[in-house]
């Protein structure tokens, strides 16, 4: 991104504001972020390093979580570093190279993470109404293809955001209202013509949250057809069980983000603080929550964890 040059008159630097309206209380916001961004960190650590160690967990869906726990890792580590830096030393500067590849790694692992949830109804899918052809379908080859087809689709889609933003022209506003480099509050201090910008995102953020959530409702819906097929009342709820934790951590995915879009989109009334804030708890709760929603409702890990805590 460095070869392309910005159109003049360009800055050097972009100012990141924080949480406008809330600069006084920076301090104590910075504290449940550095708390949630820890139990992140340990959990999804937690998660890689037990499914590395136990050689029984080498399967397809112990795969899937280790993708899930290494976007949960990224996203919030795009943002929380440097939110710390502006929260506690007030380092609001940011360079506009440095702004560009926040808002590119960002979205691309944002959207890498939407990619690994329609692979895990895929794998509920093909576990619950093709059992017995699921360790043929779905081996451990075959899910890191799509987990590397996921990312490439990601960067494909993500790139030109950036290099559409490094076209615009910034002329005396450089101050971002925003904690880190969001699309929008970006493209709303330019003084040029953002229409292509803003249609590119929006159309950008249809295809990947329309298609993968299109793609998930039809898994469950035929795994829903498939289950109310079953006699058993037990079979029903072993069944169902198996997709408890995924439907969890697709709600908790989805749901704040797309409450977060709509509010921004259509919520103008709405203080800027309370878009940040909205923005910010998707970064950072649903990727906390994950390793423990796992770690509570999947047996086999949650019992290695429980060998590997016995044993220090």
């Amino acid at each position: 991104m460095a070869d392309f040059n910005f159109t003049p008159p360009g800055p050097s630097m972009f100012i990141l504001k924080g949480i406008p309206g809330l600069e006084a209380a920076h301090i104590w916001i910075s504290i449940p972020f550095s708390t949630f961004y820890i139990i992140n960190l340990f959990g999804n650590f937690t998660v890689l390093f037990i499914v590395s160690k136990e050689q029984t967990l080498h399967k397809p869906m112990f795969l899937l979580l280790c993708m899930l726990a290494l976007t949960d890792i990224g996203m919030p580590s795009c943002v929380v570093p440097k939110a710390l830096c502006i929260f506690w030393f007030g380092f609001k500067d940011i360079t506009v190279d440095g702004c560009l590849t926040q808002l590119f790694f960002l979205n691309a692992v944002a959207a890498t993470h939407s990619a690994i949830l329609v692979t895990m109804a895929f794998d509920r899918y093909i576990a619950i109404c093709h059992p017995l052809r699921y360790a043929t379908i779905l081996t451990n080859t075959r899910i890191a293809k799509l987990g590397l087809v996921g990312l490439i689709r990601a960067v494909l889609l993500v790139l030109p955001e950036p290099l559409l933003l490094q076209r615009l022209p910034f002329c005396s506003n450089h101050v971002i209202s925003h904690m880190y480099c969001e699309h929008n509050a970006v493209v709303k201090i330019s003084c040029g013509d953002t229409t292509v910008n803003r249609m590119y995102s929006f159309v950008t953020a249809l295809v990947i949250i329309g298609l993968d959530l299109t793609l998930i409702v039809l898994s469950y819906g035929l795994i829903i057809r498939a289950v109310l097929r079953i006699d058993s009342k037990k079979a029903h709820r072993k069944a169902l069980n198996t997709c408890t934790a995924h439907i969890c951590v697709m709600l908790m995915s989805y749901t704040p983000y797309l409450f977060s879009a709509l509010t921004h989109r259509f919520g103008q009334g709405i203080a800027a603080h309370v878009h940040i804030l909205l923005a910010n708890l998707y970064l950072l709760v649903p990727p906390m929550l994950n390793p423990i929603i796992y770690g509570v409702k999947t047996k086999e890990l949650r019992n290695k964890v429980g060998k590997h805590i016995c044993r220090m």
